[in-house]
């Protein structure tokens, strides 16, 4: 009965370290992206933790290093190296410099 709230937990673990990482400026993929990053690593290694034994002694250990290791390593926004700002397509950029 204690890993529907090792879950619950996990997940709530996960959102917050999610909102802290985008409010610090570790990541810069939006509140919700980067929630959801979070949750995801963190749902995907409790149920492998829970498959396969593996893991490490404390389930909240377990949350953080999951969701930190989520955000690290899926970048879930594309930014050009220079910083050049999204055109669009030419017609709409015709349609801008027209006027």
């Amino acid at each position: 009965m204690f890993w529907m709230f090792y879950l619950l937990m996990t997940l709530v673990i996960a959102g917050i370290i999610g909102y802290a990482s985008e409010r610090l400026g570790f990541t810069q993929n939006g509140f919700l992206p980067s929630i959801m990053v979070a949750v995801g690593g963190a749902f995907l290694f409790f149920v492998f933790s829970t498959m396969f034994r593996i893991g490490f002694s404390s389930p909240g250990i377990n949350a953080v290093v999951s969701a930190v290791g989520a955000l690290i390593l899926l970048p879930t926004r594309y930014r050009p190296v220079g910083g050049g700002r999204s055109g669009g397509s030419s017609s709409a950029r015709r349609r801008r410099t027209r006027r």
